[in-house]
């Protein structure tokens, strides 16, 4: 007898209070990343993550963010935290990314072009391929959507849906792609006059967020 997914899973990135974990674990994410690339606004050294992750409950999944990080300081990370999974935004090889014996997810910029059915079989041993948008440049943390139309539905690899999602959107999303998971960071964030404030959630927007998701 076969299960078919029901729920949607629910990430929320660029975490750097612990008091954002605490409100987003407390509304039912499954999983919580943090951002280990020093030119991101939602960088956060590794001592702070380990901090905060010390402080969570039983049972929610803690992933660290890369973008071609060496291999000493990934096993750094891995030493001083409690990070369950890798995820790979840069030009890892299936092998660096295997390196680690934990579970991974590999970063798709959706390029024109791309071939998701020839990526989910290169990168077999990942755990979930999240597609995130393309810009020149930027590894990701755009901010905006790509056309969701271009993920196959016979894609025979767990999709992370990423890049641009918001409460506006991410029920259309999910009723568009079918993700195993959705991932948000941008989207769930302060905005102060000054503008986006990166790095710091906004409570109402969590919630908001979550409700989406559950009710898409």
């Amino acid at each position: 007898m076969t299960h078919s997914v029901t729920r949607t899973r629910i990430k929320y990135c660029g975490i750097t209070q612990l008091s954002d974990a605490l409100e987003a674990v407390r509304l039912g994410v499954d999983a919580l990343g943090f951002v280990f690339y020093p030119p991101s606004p939602r960088n956060i050294e590794i001592e702070k993550a380990a901090e905060i992750i010390r402080q969570l409950p039983a049972f929610v999944s803690c992933v660290g963010l890369f973008v071609d990080s060496s291999e000493e300081f990934i096993q750094q990370v891995l030493q001083s935290t409690a990070i369950d999974t890798l995820q790979f935004h840069g030009n890892e090889s299936v092998e660096q990314c295997q390196a680690y014996g934990k579970p991974y997810l590999k970063a798709v910029r959706m390029k024109p072009g791309v071939d998701l059915a020839a990526v989910a079989t290169e990168y077999a041993s990942a755990a979930a391929l999240l597609l995130d948008s393309y810009e020149k440049g930027v590894p990701g943390g755009t901010g905006k959507h790509f056309d969701w139309a271009r993920v196959p539905v016979s894609l025979n690899k767990a999709v992370v849906l990423a890049g641009g999602l918001s409460v506006d959107n991410v029920a259309e999303a999910i009723q568009t792609v079918k993700p195993y998971a959705v991932d948000v960071s941008g989207g769930i964030e302060l905005v102060s006059e000054k503008g986006q404030c990166k790095g710091i959630k906004d409570a109402a927007k969590m919630a908001a967020f979550i409700n989406e998701v559950n009710h898409a």
